[in-house]
Order: C-alpha cells, then structure tokens, then sequence
C-alpha cells in the first residue's frame, strides 16, 4: 500500500507551518505512530512512548495526537462507541475493523471508487473527506 507520510526530519517543518513548535513529546508520538501502524489508540500510544519519556502523562500524549491531526499530519478514526485510533497514513484508504480481535487494517482505495463515491454527493456539496469504514471478522484467509 502507498502511504503519504511525513518522515520525521519533515516534522518540524510541517508542525512550524501550522503555527505549532516541535517538542520532543510530539516526535515521540509521531514516531510510535510511524514505527508500528497499527492504528493505535491514545493510551497505547501512551504505553508505547513511557519507554522514552518516562515523564509523559496520558494528557500530553492526547494534546500531541490532537496536534498532529490538527496539522494532518495523521488521521482520527472513530468507531462507533470505541475509543479514537490515529492512522498516519494519509493517502485515501479505507478501514476494516475486525470485530472479533478489535484490529483495523488499511485498504487500499482505488481512485476511480473514490471518484465514484464522491460523484454520488448532491448538487453542490463537495466533500472534505470520505470514511469508508469496513465492519467484520477476518476469515483466517489473508
């Protein structure tokens, strides 16, 4: 799967651009996001960034999230009555969450869907992003 990410040098760049400073709690936020995408919540995030700052509270780690999405620099993903996960792949992608196990994988979204889905919209409307959001349980056969 293609994925369009911010590498971490390009971070502070990109954070200055939104008018937000780089920090060391951020990097480390993104970073986990990068190193293992697996679309994890904020105190997983949390969990996995204590190794590197043993300081960090779980408030940080929720202000850093909410600073790289308000920078696009990752994606909320929200499922009904779940707690949010963050996604730093920023292509146009789907979801699918399996049930059973609570894991979410990307899926690649073609081009020509997406045009489709979005040419379905009324006269008018141009929509910011589309959420498409698979619902189920692997079988066993991927």
């Amino acid at each position: 799967m293609s994925s369009s990410v911010i590498n971490p040098e390009s971070l502070a760049q990109k954070l200055a651009d939104s008018g937000l400073r780089n920090t060391p709690q951020r990097e480390v936020v993104y970073s986990a996001l990068l190193t293992k995408r697996d679309h994890p919540t904020a105190d997983e995030v949390y969990a996995r960034v204590r190794s590197d700052i043993s300081s960090i509270s779980l408030a940080t780690v929720y202000n850093c999230l909410e600073a790289l999405v308000q920078c696009h620099l990752v994606r909320a993903v929200n499922f009904e009555r779940g707690p949010t996960r963050y996604c730093p792949n920023l292509a146009p992608h789907a979801h699918f969450h399996d049930e059973a196990t609570g894991a979410t994988f990307d899926i690649d979204l073609p081009s020509e869907i997406l045009s489709k889905v979005t040419s379905i919209l009324p006269p008018g409307y141009d929509a910011e992003a589309v959420d498409i959001i698979f619902r189920g349980k692997t079988t066993g056969t991927r």
